[in-house]
């Protein structure tokens, strides 16, 4: 069992993740014993940078028993001019249980998923999917609102280079959300008619009665000169702060997958405030690539019994 991307998942299958997540969390804060898995190990093969979801599968593999090695193209013989494929090569006759890749190049994880007998798990691939990411902000949104079926989830900011945007709109969706995306022209994605989401291009339509406001981090690694005119033109236009929330619904929660640029998609009154939840998507990411683990690698124990 591999886990790639939301897109091919069935509304059962999400659903399912999610209760598992949440009662992980539940056992694991009441102090009940724990799925273990001291056989396993897993590659850690992170060949972009990243603070969040490294350490969210490392604590992860951690409390359930799984070793693991991490490495990314420095200290792995990529950067010698190994490819891809003789990497996973490698640590498939090495022993390796699973692998867990973040890489820059959209597909890289099925591409792996071709050459490995184990379990492949997505951490991030390109502008392509963040498919524990979208879990991690699902599971959030749960805790606080208990449903996602009605929701109104207004999604602002760099769209068009957000993996992070594109797990959540398909996961949103498809447990009965309705999705909003919020930015400038010049930052949505292409080919409107496939995605299953609403356009809005001002924060006043788009942030209208919403329950969920989640921003996106300005990724300008990955941005082409004249997307925008400026930072400061974006941040006086797109910006969620105390001011353009008030457009929103009262209570509705505010949301970054960080890292956060403060004071360009939030001010810091709004990331530190009452209406934040952005550290409980942080803790949730643990509970959430738990909940994975557990899922492929006690599948597997079953195919074998």
């Amino acid at each position: 069992m591999n886990f790639l991307s939301i897109r091919e998942m069935e509304r059962p299958e999400i659903a399912k993740l999610l209760r598992s997540a949440a009662s992980l969390k539940k056992d694991s804060l009441s102090g009940k014993k724990l799925p273990a898995f001291p056989d396993k190990t897993v590659g850690l093969l992170f060949f972009e940078d990243s603070t969040r979801t490294r350490v969210g599968f490392e604590m992860a593999a951690r409390r359930l028993g799984i070793g693991f090695t991490s490495f990314g193209v420095k200290g792995s013989s990529m950067s010698k001019g190994e490819s891809l494929k003789d990497t996973v090569l490698t640590l498939k006759n090495e022993g390796v249980d699973g692998l867990v890749i973040r890489h820059e190049a959209a597909g890289a994880p099925n591409v792996a998923a071709r050459f490995f007998d184990g379990p492949v798990i997505n951490a991030g691939d390109g502008m392509h999917e963040h498919p524990t990411q979208a879990l991690a902000d699902a599971t959030t949104i749960l805790e606080h609102r208990k449903k996602l079926d009605g929701l109104v989830v207004s999604i602002v900011g760099d769209v068009m280079h957000s993996r992070v945007a594109r797990s959540n709109i398909w996961l949103l969706s498809k447990m009965g959300a309705t999705v909003r995306l919020v930015a400038p022209r010049t930052l949505m994605p292409p080919y409107k008619e496939l995605i299953p989401a609403e356009f809005h291009y001002s924060l006043k339509t788009g942030l209208d009665g919403a329950d969920v406001v989640m921003t996106l981090r300005m990724q300008m690694e990955r941005m082409e000169n004249g997307l925008i005119s400026s930072l400061g033109e974006y941040a006086s236009m797109y910006q969620v702060n105390s001011g353009t929330l008030r457009y929103a619904k009262p209570d509705a929660l505010v949301m970054h997958p960080g890292p956060v640029n403060r004071g360009l998609e939030l001010d810091d009154l709004t990331v530190d405030g009452k209406q934040s939840v952005i550290n409980e998507q942080v803790e949730n990411g643990v509970y959430v690539r738990m909940a994975i683990f557990n899922a492929v690698f006690a599948s597997k124990a079953k195919k074998k019994s």
